[in-house]
Order: C-alpha cells, then sequence, then structure tokens
C-alpha cells in the first residue's frame, strides 16, 4: 500500500478562523477594520497589501469561511480571462439562484496586465464578485485607478517575532517534533517574518531528522541551507555590525562595507534595514559632494522593497560599492543641525517683513534671517 501523499505543512495548519489567525491585530483584532466587515456581513473588495508569508491568502479563506461565500483561487501568473469568464458566469447563477456572493481571490494581482484588470471591473461594480487580490508591491503604482478606487486597500504588516512563535508551535504540533530555543531563535531570525519559509524548514528539517523527534540547530541549518551566525537583531552585535558596515563606507572601505554587509545579510537581517541606513548616508554623510548618491540609495531601497530577498542583496552590493566609492561631504547636514540649534535655542523668532511683505528688490539681499541672526551663516560647504 502507497504512503499518504499529505499537503504541506503550511496547507495543514493553516488558520479557519480569525482567532486562530496569527498576526496583523490592526485588522483582525477587537476593533479591527476587517473583523468588523466580516461580522457586519458589510464585505467589500479588498486589495491585501503586504510582504511574503504574512497571511494574505489564509485572510482571504478565512472570510470565504465566515461569510459563507464561494471561493475560487487564482494566481495572476497562471489565470486566464476564460478562467476568470467561467467564474462570472457562476457567480450570477449562483447569486440568482441561492443568493451566495462569490469571492474571487486573485494572488499576485500585481502581475495582471491593464487588459486583464479592465476585465475585473463591471463585475465588482455591479457586485457580482468580490475581489480579493494580494500584492506584495505598492498596489498604487500595480493596480489600475478604477480598480483601485473600487476597492479598499488593507496594509499587512511582517509577522513579528510572538506571531512566528505561534506558528511555528503549530507545526511542531502537527509533526510531532520539539525545536530546542537555539534552533528556534535562529529559524525565526531566518526566515524574515514569513511563516511559509519557517514551516517549509520544518518540514524538511523533521523529514532529515528520520524519525527523531527533537530538532536542533544543525537540522534547522540544514534545511534552510544557511549557518547560525551570532547576530541578534535587538542586541550589542546587531548595531555592532551596521555601525562597522557604514563606517567602512564613510572611510571608503569598499571592501570592509562589503564584508559587514555580507555579515548581515548571511545572519537574517531585514535588507529593507540595511537599505534604509543607506539612504541616511547618501544625505549625511555624502551630502553634496555627489548628490546622486541619494538617488541612487533610494533606489537601492525601492529594489529592496520590490524584489525581496534573495535577489536584492545583489541590489545592496551594487549600493555598498557606490557609497563607499563616492566622494563624502557633511556640510549641509551640518549646517541644518547648526540651524536646528538655533531654532531650539531662540524659538520662534520673528521673520522679516521683507519676506512676509509682496516681492521686492531686497529679496535679492542675502539678510533674510531674523534680526537676532542677522549674519549668521550655517553652510560652509563650497559654492
Amino acid at each position: 500500500m502507497k504512503n499518504e501523499v499529505l499537503p504541506p505543512l503550511a496547507e495543514r495548519i493553516r488558520p479557519h478562523s480569525l482567532e486562530e489567525f496569527a498576526g496583523q491585530k490592526h485588522l483582525v483584532g477587537p476593533n479591527g477594520i476587517l473583523r468588523k466587515l466580516i461580522e457586519n456581513d458589510q464585505l467589500v473588495s479588498l486589495i491585501l497589501w503586504g510582504p511574503p508569508g504574512c497571511g494574505k491568502t489564509t485572510l482571504a479563506k478565512i472570510i470565504a469561511n465566515n461569510t459563507k461565500s464561494c471561493l475560487f483561487h487564482f494566481s495572476a501568473v497562471t489565470a486566464s480571462l476564460d478562467d476568470f469568464r467561467k467564474v462570472v458566469a457562476e457567480a450570477k447563477e449562483r447569486l440568482s439562484a441561492y443568493g451566495q456572493k462569490t469571492i474571487l481571490f486573485m494572488d499576485e494581482i500585481h502581475r495582471l496586465n491593464k487588459a486583464q484588470q479592465d476585465a475585473f471591473l463591471p463585475h465588482v461594480e455591479d457586485g457580482t464578485i468580490i475581489l480579493i487580490g494580494a500584492t506584495t508591491e505598492n498596489p498604487s503604482f500595480e493596480v489600475i485607478g478604477p480598480l483601485l478606487s473600487r476597492s479598499r486597500v488593507l496594509v499587512l504588516n511582517q509577522l513579528a517575532h510572538d506571531d512566528l512563535q505561534k506558528i511555528i508551535e503549530r507545526g511542531e504540533k502537527e509533526l510531532k517534533v520539539r525545536i530546542n530555543s537555539k534552533a528556534r531563535e535562529f529559524l525565526i531570525e531566518s526566515c524574515n517574518g514569513d511563516a511559509r519559509i519557517a514551516l517549509n524548514a520544518i518540514e524538511i528539517a523533521a523529514s532529515l531528522a528520520g524519525g527523531k523527534r527533537s530538532l536542533g540547530i544543525g537540522k534547522i541549518e540544514d534545511a534552510l541551507q544557511r549557518k547560525s551566525l551570532t547576530f541578534d537583531r535587538n542586541g550589542e552585535e546587531h548595531y555592532n555590525t551596521i555601525s562597522a558596515f557604514i563606517k567602512s563606507m564613510r572611510a571608503s572601505n569598499v571592501d570592509a562595507a562589503l564584508y559587514y554587509l555580507a555579515r548581515m545579510v548571511e545572519a537574517g537581517e531585514d535588507p529593507l534595514f540595511i537599505a534604509r541606513r543607506m539612504v541616511v548616508f547618501a544625505s549625511e554623510d555624502i551630502g553634496m559632494a555627489q548628490p546622486t548618491a541619494l538617488v541612487v540609495a533610494n533606489e537601492v531601497f525601492q529594489a529592496c522593497h520590490e524584489i525581496g530577498f534573495p535577489e536584492c542583496q545583489e541590489n545592496l552590493a551594487h549600493g555598498a560599492v557606490y557609497l563607499a566609492l563616492a566622494r563624502k561631504d557633511r556640510s549641509a547636514v551640518d549646517a541644518y543641525f547648526e540651524a536646528l540649534k538655533d531654532v531650539k535655542k531662540y524659538g520662534n523668532l520673528s521673520i522679516p517683513l521683507k519676506i512676509l511683505n509682496a516681492p521686492t528688490k531686497f529679496l535679492n539681499t542675502k539678510d533674510l534671517l531674523p534680526e537676532k541672526l542677522r549674519g549668521k551663516r550655517y553652510y560652509h560647504g563650497k559654492e
């Protein structure tokens, strides 16, 4: 007799109610908008925007279960207009005959082209279907305006430590295994808020354990194909490493910057955290010496947001090399904080009348500071 083929662990332990759901308390908590919409039977078309593995698909299924709606699940990568037309035809018949609503869940809705998105409009508008789209991309850029205006955008957050802890415990219970504390912390750090990665790793680790009930860090490392590094996101090592990265770029030491970057990425640091620090560095340390550095750093941040790990580590490397090699000039930032000192010291000094009045030839003068600060210079960079 052949062994029964079980669904993936993530599917087997998928929550069926809001009470079982981990995370997104701002949406599903006692005063959460999604809970209210379900309880009051006022479901509208939704766009669920959030990072991978944060519960978008699970929420769509919970909504369908709790509103007794018929759910059709499609991926924008494989769905066709013919598939959609068939769902619409069945939805009209179901609504007319039984009064049952139809939810069309479109995963990766940002991958649909304009014509495909246009096809949803009349059926969303007349209530034939309730559209729930899931996306990791900013819907303002990826979803057409008319469809966006007919939907409610709900922002989902990356799963927190405690949320992942609950999900991992469910996985352990299902597989009848136990992960030790060191391995558990490594798993939580490594999955970067993605519950699917965590559960897949547990399932693989349990398989590699060959029937053993206790899973140590070695099996989790094998499952994730990465080694545990000493790195606590909330501890001293976290700040030491990001500090070393920034100081290496400040010193124009490309090799050191790349080393500390690789160390953070391999240890499971959030790429967006690193990219945010690079954006700050571009203005704080490079500034007027190479103003395009801010453009490059911001594009690296956007690439990390849109592409995600692991591909975005190439964008981080590109940005780190560019920022490390760029000329450095702190004059703009230093000038701002000098001005800020006077604001805190003197408060709201009277603005000269020549600025408040209609434009005159006096505006050509440099003497536009309040009288108490007349002649003060903050900025000493090169003209």
